[in-house]
C-alpha cells in the first residue's frame, strides 16, 4: 500500500505544478483558451490546462519610465534637451495584452514624440518658466493616448531643460542688464520723490517769513555742534563790495 502511495502522490504534485499556476496579489492573469481570450484571472491559485489554455501575467503596480533626452525646437528656434519621468500604472489587464504589443515600450516612445511636440509649441522663456504646466499638458496628452490600452498616466515630470552654453551666457547677460535697468529705475523714482519733496519744503517756507531764517539758524547750528566740520560761507561779490565801500567810508572819517 505504501508503494502505491508514493506514486499517487508524485503524480498529484506533478499534475499540481503542471495545471496549477500562481497569480501574486500584484498582479493579473489574462486567461487565453485555445488562443482566444477568456477572463481576467485574480490573485491566488488558477488551475490552467496545458496545451489548451495559456496565461499572461501582468504587472499591475504603478511603474516609472525614464524618458531618455529628446532634441527639440522651441517655438522661437531655441535648440533644447528635454528629459522625462513616466509615472503610469495598468487599469485593464486584458487591454494591455491585447492592444498593443508592448505597453512599456509603447508609453515610453508616446511620451518622447509628445515632448518635442509640445516643446515646439512654446517659447524658451515660456518653457523654463511654466515647466509644471507644460508637464501636465504632456500627461494629459500621453494619457488620452494610452486609454485605449488600459493604461493610466498617473504623472509626468519634466527632469531637466538643457540649453546651449552659448545662450545660457546670453541669458545671464540679459539678467544683468534687465538689474541694473531696475537699478536705475529705482535710484531715478528716489531722486524724483526726493525733488518732489525738497520742492514742497521750499514752497512751504517761501509762505513763512521767518521759516528760512530759522532753517538758516538751525543748520548752523548743526555744524557747530562738531569740532571736526569745516564751515565754507558763499557771500556775494555784491557784498564784498558793500563791506568794501563801508571800510572806504569809515577810513575817511
Amino acid at each position: 500500500m505504501e508503494f502505491l502511495l508514493v506514486p499517487f502522490l508524485g503524480f498529484a504534485i506533478a499534475v499540481a505544478v503542471i495545471f496549477i499556476k500562481q497569480i501574486n496579489q500584484y498582479e493579473r492573469g489574462v486567461l487565453f483558451t485555445i488562443g482566444k481570450f477568456s477572463k481576467i484571472l485574480e490573485p491566488g491559485w488558477r488551475i490552467v490546462i496545458p496545451v489548451f489554455q495559456s496565461v499572461k501575467k501582468v504587472d499591475i503596480r504603478t511603474k516609472a519610465v525614464d524618458v531618455p533626452d529628446q532634441e527639440a525646437i522651441t517655438k522661437d528656434n531655441i535648440p533644447v534637451r528635454i528629459n522625462a519621468v513616466v509615472y503610469y500604472k495598468v487599469q485593464d489587464a486584458g487591454k494591455a495584452v491585447l492592444e498593443v504589443e508592448s505597453f512599456y515600450y509603447a508609453v515610453s516612445q508616446i511620451a518622447q514624440t509628445t515632448m518635442r511636440n509640445a516643446v515646439g509649441e512654446v517659447t524658451l522663456d515660456e518653457l523654463l518658466q511654466n515647466r509644471e504646466s507644460i508637464a501636465n499638458k504632456i500627461k494629459a496628452r500621453v494619457d488620452t493616448l494610452t486609454d485605449p490600452w488600459g493604461v493610466d498616466v498617473e504623472a509626468l515630470e519634466l527632469k531637466d531643460v538643457v540649453i546651449p552654453e552659448n545662450l545660457k551666457r546670453t541669458i545671464s547677460k540679459e539678467a544683468e542688464a534687465e538689474r541694473e535697468k531696475r537699478s536705475v529705475i529705482i535710484k531715478a523714482e528716489g531722486e524724483h520723490i526726493a525733488a518732489t519733496n525738497l520742492s514742497k519744503a521750499a514752497n512751504m517756507m517761501s509762505k513763512s517769513p521767518g521759516a528760512l531764517h530759522l532753517r538758516t539758524l538751525q543748520s548752523i547750528n548743526d555744524l557747530s555742534s562738531d569740532q571736526s566740520n569745516t564751515t565754507i560761507w558763499m557771500v556775494p561779490v555784491e557784498g564784498l563790495e558793500a563791506m568794501k565801500g563801508i571800510a572806504s567810508l569809515t577810513g575817511k572819517k
